[in-house]
């Protein structure tokens, strides 16, 4: 498979390659595949997706025309799928702010992504937006919603998070979404893309495994968990994470993440990458706002998961149905 890496638009495009160093950017190589999974010469012709990384603030309007920006640079760059982090439309200063920006998925802004998706011809994750739901008069919280466009900007999915992140973590600070935010009901099936069948998720979902064993049994080939992760956790278990998912599952994991000081409260870690189902990093983003590109090879993914048979060697006997397939 191969991996690019970019500056933001326009200033900076590399293929990533075994031995080869970026220049300024320490960006680790992919290393070779077991000679048995060669990638073929035709690697050209495989599905390209983007994976952006911003660092969203409370205005929801420059933050789309960051967004937008990188969209419109992974079209010209032969993007199918672009993928957009947790809280790629704002990241607000306290709960209050958070649901005072919060809109529906009929709003305007929305409106705006359907447009984009239109206007590129591609398909859009959008990782994490901040929903009123339909219980939103009698809540008064919202929900973090992972929404899925196509290449005519029509939602073919939507995915709220099930597991929120209510922790207290030294050096960090505390953070408790369910001040603001309330539990998804239930996880999405494997949507079928042009890259592939993706699993939504969001986040802080990537630290229960059973969730994902559950995506892959239902037929997901990627798996994206769209972030905002902190200084603290990011360095200690973001790649980690990350690279067991992929493992475990033998899935492709996309994760575009937020990066930066957003505000005089919040900093994210960065980092956005993509791993293959061997647990190889194959494409990463420098620091900054930016994007990285890698292309999903799918018969790659089918050959090592008859390589490794792992799926056919679970035992529920032993341990019962944890992460069972959807039904």
């Amino acid at each position: 498979m191969l991996g690019f890496i970019t500056r933001p638009p326009h200033r900076f495009l590399s293929l990533l390659c075994p031995g080869l160093r970026i220049p300024r950017l320490s960006v680790p190589c992919a290393q070779p595949r077991p000679r048995a999974m060669a990638i073929s010469s035709s690697s050209c012709k495989l599905p390209l997706v983007a994976v952006c990384q911003v660092t969203s603030t409370p205005d929801k309007q420059q933050n789309f025309k960051t967004c937008a920006e990188l969209v419109r640079e992974a079209a010209r760059l032969g993007a199918c799928l672009v993928f957009l982090p947790e809280a790629f439309d704002f990241i607000a200063r306290d709960p209050a702010e958070t649901l005072r920006l919060s809109e529906p998925l009929g709003g305007r802004l929305l409106e705006e992504y359907t447009r984009l998706a239109r206007e590129c011809g591609l398909w859009l994750s959008l990782g994490g937006f901040h929903e009123r739901g339909q219980d939103w008069e009698q809540t008064q919280k919202i929900y973090n919603c992972h929404v899925l466009l196509n290449s005519k900007g029509a939602v073919v999915a939507t995915y709220r998070k099930t597991h929120l992140c209510d922790v207290e973590i030294p050096g960090q600070g505390p953070m408790c979404e369910s001040n603001s935010t309330m539990p998804g009901p239930s996880l999405e099936s494997p949507v079928s893309t042009p890259a592939g069948k993706v699993g939504l998720a969001v986040c802080y979902d990537m630290r229960f495994p059973e969730l994902s064993l559950a995506l892959a049994q239902a037929g997901a080939e990627i798996l994206t968990y769209p972030s905002a992760f902190g200084s603290v956790t990011g360095p200690a278990h973001w790649e980690v994470l990350l690279r067991a998912r992929a493992i475990e599952t033998q899935c492709y994991v996309v994760a575009a993440a937020q990066c930066g000081r957003h505000h005089e409260k919040r900093a994210s870690y960065g980092h956005s990458m993509v791993v293959d189902p061997w647990g190889t990093v194959v494409a990463r983003c420098s620091e900054g706002p930016g994007l990285c590109l890698a292309r999903i090879d799918l018969s790659y993914l089918r050959q090592l998961r008859q390589h490794l048979p792992v799926f056919q060697h679970r035992r529920p006997d032993l341990y019962g149905n944890l992460g069972h397939p959807l039904s």
